[in-house]
């Protein structure tokens, strides 16, 4: 198959490896912009474009699709197919309808629940004890298109996002290798999607990252993992922002916040029940596990975050 690539990130970025080594012709590569990064902000390629390059595949960053410019590129090329994964732009519908295959998206969700930006997170915030990717038609909506094909992985109850993240990019890159032999055939099918079980992934917003306890235990490790590693929860200490990035649920009460032990890490409150925080990063610090932070901070029973 002729593919044209779209996208961004690590995510798409393993979909994009499984086609190349899968032996199909890439003609072209789309992808975000060079952003600034790093202490010196110089420009940095996407994990996506910097790999393009390095094979020799043609990679365009367009600040819009909505041009002529991108039309006459896009049809230039003659693919036979658009693959989509994590590309952050909306496609209008001129662009949908170049390729006789269609655009084909990698969700990184079992549609329609959780269409959206932010599957992985929300799967894991939500406490999804299963999730799995979908290979899909692409639509004028949101992750509303035909499903082509589905896959279903576990997310056990102590899985981050980030591990969860991996786990589905390398699902996204099997699932994609076998659209396309299917599409080679002439095999694939489509199922239209239903309402049933609809749901959305929003983006994540930074101050969401804010944990002040008052949920239930479970909600708040919930929250910890599915906010890991990026951008990580966070809560304050004597005035200085912690990172959370992992814990385990328990059963101490107490006012929400409140530090009840620091046996086997930092236990706290919550408004139902208690987490106990294993791993986190102290303001202007790296991360580190729990019983090395209480080595050099002085934080005892009865301290309370938030105050």
């Amino acid at each position: 198959m002729r593919v044209v690539f779209m996208g961004t990130p690590e995510f798409a970025l393993t979909s994009l490896k499984a086609i190349y080594d899968a032996g199909h012709d890439i003609a072209l590569v789309v992808s975000q912009p060079d952003k600034p990064s790093g202490r010196g902000y110089a420009l940095t390629p996407s994990p996506v474009k910097k790999f393009a390059l390095e094979k020799g595949i043609e990679v365009v960053t367009p600040a819009s699709m909505r041009t002529e410019e991108a039309d006459r590129l896009l049809r230039s090329v003659n693919a036979d197919v658009f693959v989509v994964a994590a590309f952050g732009k909306i496609l209008p519908q001129n662009i949908l309808d170049i390729p006789p295959h269609g655009c084909i998206c990698v969700h990184a969700s079992l549609l329609p629940a959780l269409r959206g930006a932010a599957p992985i997170n929300r799967a894991v915030m939500e406490g999804h004890d299963k999730g799995g990717i979908t290979i899909m038609y692409m639509d004028a909506g949101i992750d509303t298109g035909d499903i082509i094909l589905q896959r279903a992985i576990p997310i056990p109850e102590d899985m981050t996002a980030g591990e969860y993240h991996d786990k589905m990019a390398v699902l996204g890159g099997e699932l994609i290798t076998e659209y396309l032999s299917l599409a080679e055939k002439g095999l694939v099918t489509r199922t239209p999607q239903t309402e049933d079980g609809a749901s959305y992934a929003n983006k994540i917003d930074k101050k969401e990252a804010y944990e002040d306890f008052s949920r239930s235990a479970r909600e708040t490790h919930n929250r910890i993992r599915g906010l890991a590693p990026y951008p990580a929860a966070y809560a304050l200490l004597n005035g200085k922002r912690i990172k959370l990035f992992a814990s385990s649920v328990s059963d101490g009460c107490g006012a929400p916040g409140t530090v009840l032990s620091t046996e086997k890490g930092i236990e706290i409150a919550c408004g139902e029940g208690s987490v106990i925080i294993t791993a986190l990063q102290p303001e202007g610090k790296g991360k580190m596990d729990a019983q090395s932070f209480l080595r050099g901070n002085s934080v005892k029973k009865g301290d309370i975050f938030n105050v």
